[in-house]
């Protein structure tokens, strides 16, 4: 036994290896390529034949399942500046076998499993809804986030979705999960997706209460994201006449590049806090956050500023920004 978990083990590091070191500088190299053809549909088949293919090479060669396969391709392919190009194009194609899984796991459902295994059933909700909730908050405030993000976070993943539908359908064909396992899986899924507006609209409330007899709640709450804000050793040249650029995707980064060559000072509002952890390495002003919360646009300086430059595709953040 112990055998075989240290093979199964060492080859799926192998492979996740292969595709954070490798696939990382190939993949996004491959895409720019393609796209340079300037055809729509080599660009889709493309997309489609690297997921098709990793998923395969890793059952085939590393033993690792199709859908983690698959999964370790997106986020590669999350790295090409192409990335948002290649989510639309294959929207269709995601739409399409969302419909036929979900037809196939719905299938596989038990309703008399409600009435059947009720505690069983209170139970795997329990663990989705509290045990999940609690672990990512736990995970959040350790990384330093504040407590409000903390319970945002926690009330979102209070709810499994189909990843967890593939894990158990592997767990029953390998035949280490029993069919009652599995209805219970997606009764549990069922009722925690519908419970989520409710938990959603609790946070508010909850914060409220553990702020007012918690001194370490206040202490957590009153903790910022050191990325959220300037630092206080930022020149004065970007916090006065500065251009404030939103959004450092393919567009933004062209934008920047320009500004730089002409002397321009500048600060990045960008969503991806990792991408501004990089730009502050290289000496870049950035703050992380959506600039569509007044808070962000605040930290970019934007009441001195000449200029607001907005390289982001939501038409609804757009407007957001500009009335703030």
């Amino acid at each position: 036994l112990w055998q075989t978990i240290s093979l199964t083990v060492l080859q799926v590091g192998v492979f996740i290896a292969l595709m954070l070191v490798v696939g990382k500088r190939l993949l996004p190299w491959l895409l720019w390529h393609v796209a340079k053809t300037g055809s729509r549909e080599l660009f889709t088949l493309a997309i489609v034949a690297i997921a098709i293919g990793i998923a395969y090479g890793a059952s085939a060669l590393f033993n690792v399942s199709f859908a983690l396969g698959a999964f370790f391709a997106g986020m590669v392919m999350r790295e090409s500046e192409f990335s948002h190009r290649a989510a639309e194009e294959s929207l269709p194609l995601r739409d399409a076998f969302a419909v036929l899984f979900f037809v196939s796991v719905g299938m596989l459902f038990e309703p008399g499993i409600l009435w059947h295994e009720p505690l069983r059933l209170l139970a795997v909700v329990a663990i989705i809804i509290i045990g999940k909730s609690v672990a990512a908050m736990v995970l959040v405030l350790a990384f330093r986030y504040p407590l409000n993000t903390a319970l945002t976070i926690a009330a979102s993943l209070a709810q499994i979705g189909e990843f967890s539908f593939i894990l158990a359908g592997l767990g029953m064909s390998l035949g280490i999960l029993p069919p009652a396992g599995m209805s219970l899986i997606l009764a549990g899924a069922f009722i925690s997706i519908a419970l989520n507006p409710l938990i959603f609209s609790a946070i508010k409330p909850l914060r409220k209460w553990v702020l007012s007899f918690s001194e370490i709640a206040r202490h957590l709450e009153a903790r910022t994201d050191p990325f959220a804000e300037l630092p206080m050793s930022t020149e004065r040249k970007y916090l006065e006449g500065q251009v404030v650029l939103v959004g450092y995707g393919r567009v933004g980064r062209r934008i920047a590049e320009g500004l730089a060559e002409r002397g321009i000072p500048f600060v990045i509002a960008e969503q991806n806090r990792e991408l501004v952890e990089k730009l502050r390495k290289s000496g870049m002003p950035a703050v992380s956050g959506n600039a569509a919360d007044p808070s962000v646009l605040i930290q970019a300086h934007i009441t001195n500023a000449a200029l607001l430059v907005i390289a982001t595709p939501d038409s609804m953040d757009v407007r957001k920004m500009a009335e703030i």
